[in-house]
């Protein structure tokens, strides 16, 4: 017994010396425990509480431990920039995500690092402007995509209902559209059950479960427990782009490319002989996978932020109806031009993605070689993760950071204004590969929604809270439901 105490007392003395010896030049944070790390402090604060709390003790620049693993954190809107924008090519690989490299594999252009991330995003960001990313025939889809997505609220009979499920849909045939040439329809039960799958899992990687698999996955994916159902719940969305891709091989016409999977396809042959080639089956899907996951959740999730607040604060609601109502009028289509003859309605979306704040962490990104920051010495290979709710939040950019205020993207004339502090699509390099097309998205779905209806709420909007019900990968709104009546 004496001996076992004796060799237990002497790995944790090494564990300290070696941890205090690693630690001695990185930024400062909270002491690790033996193979826990920091996940105790985590779990018992919260991961979003934490993540605040701990610049107020450490700076903007800290440390933390999931597991056995350092990860530097980085807060507030000039470290984040520094980071990113100011060392981009120096803090440019993708860092540690379990649960995602199981999802995808550890493949696709999200996990991608060096040349073959760069390859594969180069080819999407060209394939992608290629079918309309940005251009006019993109705006006609969503053109239309809203309109179907007005016709099916109508169906509501001004009932209260929870739009939920239908915005997710009406997102996902966005993306649906340019990867894959397809769309669902808002009564296809299965496309809907993949799509209330695929949330679920979300929900559960961002519950503790799922900090407990990024913390401790060499444990974790042999226990039981909600962890498990992640992927089984994303396996049927994985299945439904397969088919896909081997509908399009069969199918492919070289000289007629359909969409993104077509390209895909092509771009395969044309290096079939290339042994080092990003571009194969496994990685087509995963990168497929990868932008459905973002793209239905991100936007889906923000209108319906949106729409919380619009009943939250009808005032608000009334001065969109009066500026639609002045630059478009009930009857044509709004375009993408409208935008810039629209600020309280761009203003209102913009601090909508600021306080909704539906992805609070950028996924991690990791040092490519050993770096210099802050006076910090992070060495190569290091996990970073960037907690943008500090930067969409600093009140050095905003001047009422914790509430809606509109005003945040208006100036002393009601003009729109840009805010440096604006960051839902992260920022550098690996920012958001559809940051344009989701911006479009969100401005067309508004305004056709509220060039039709006036959304009321069951609940006075005096007792009606709009704070997320669950934080973590992401922000979750609650359930409530909303009234759609038909504006005349």
């Amino acid at each position: 017994m004496v001996i076992l105490v004796g060799v237990v007392t002497f790995l944790l003395v090494l564990f300290y010396w070696k941890h205090v010896w690693e630690r001695r030049r990185m930024p400062p944070g909270p002491f690790p425990l033996p193979i826990l790390g920091n996940f105790l402090l985590i779990h018992s604060k919260g991961l979003l509480p934490c993540l605040t709390k701990l610049p107020k003790k450490y700076g903007p620049v800290y440390t933390l431990y999931f597991g056995a693993r350092p990860t530097v954190i980085l807060t507030g809107y000039q470290a984040v920039k520094e980071a990113l924008v100011d060392m981009g090519d120096l803090i440019m690989s993708r860092g540690t995500l379990p649960i995602f490299d199981k999802v995808f594999h550890s493949g696709g252009l999200g996990l991608a690092n060096g040349e073959m991330w760069s390859q594969l995003r180069h080819f999407s960001v060209i394939t992608l402007k290629d079918f309309g990313m940005g251009k006019k025939s993109s705006e006609e889809t969503l053109v239309e995509e809203a309109h179907h997505l007005v016709n099916h609220i109508k169906n509501y009979n001004e009932q209260p209902s929870d739009p939920s499920a239908t915005l997710v849909c009406a997102t996902s045939n966005i993306i649906a559209s340019l990867l894959m040439g397809t769309r669902y329809n808002y009564d296809d039960k299965k496309w809907m059950k993949i799509l209330q799958d695929s949330h679920e899992a979300f929900h559960i990687a961002s519950s503790t479960w799922g900090q407990l698999y990024d913390s401790f996955p060499g444990i974790m994916k042999y226990l039981p427990g909600p962890h498990r159902k992640i992927f089984s719940l994303l396996k049927p969305l994985e299945d439904a782009i397969e088919e896909s891709v081997i509908n399009h091989q069969k199918t492919l016409d070289p000289a007629c490319p359909r969409d993104y999977i077509d390209c895909f396809l092509l771009r395969m042959k044309q290096e079939d002989k290339n042994a080092k080639t990003p571009f194969d089956v496994p990685n087509l899907v995963s990168t497929i996978f990868d932008m459905f996951l973002g793209g239905c959740e991100g936007p889906s999730l923000t209108m319906y932020f949106g729409f919380l607040i619009l009943v939250k604060h009808p005032e608000i609601q009334d001065k969109i109806h009066e500026e639609i109502d002045q630059i478009i009028g009930p009857e044509r289509e709004p375009r993408a031009e409208d935008r810039n003859h629209m600020p309280y309605t761009n203003a209102l979306i913009h601090e909508t993605q600021r306080h909704s704040d539906v992805f609070p962490i950028a996924f991690p990104r990791a040092t490519t070689r050993d770096v210099n920051f802050h006076g910090y010495h992070i060495p190569k290979g290091t996990d970073v993760i960037t907690f943008l709710t500090s930067v969409m939040r600093d009140p050095s950019q905003f001047e009422k950071p914790e509430e809606f205020n509109i005003y945040h993207f208006l100036d002393e004339n009601n003009k729109f204004k840009k805010n440096n502090g604006y960051m839902p699509f992260s920022a550098g390099k690996r920012a958001c590969i559809a940051e344009s097309l989701v911006r479009l998205q969100l401005f067309l779905f508004f305004t056709v929604i509220l060039q039709k209806f006036r959304l009321k709420s069951t609940v006075d909007p005096k007792h009606l809270d709009i704070s997320p019900t669950l934080s973590g990968l992401e922000n979750l709104p609650p359930v409530c439901k909303i009234q759609f009546i038909a504006r005349t």
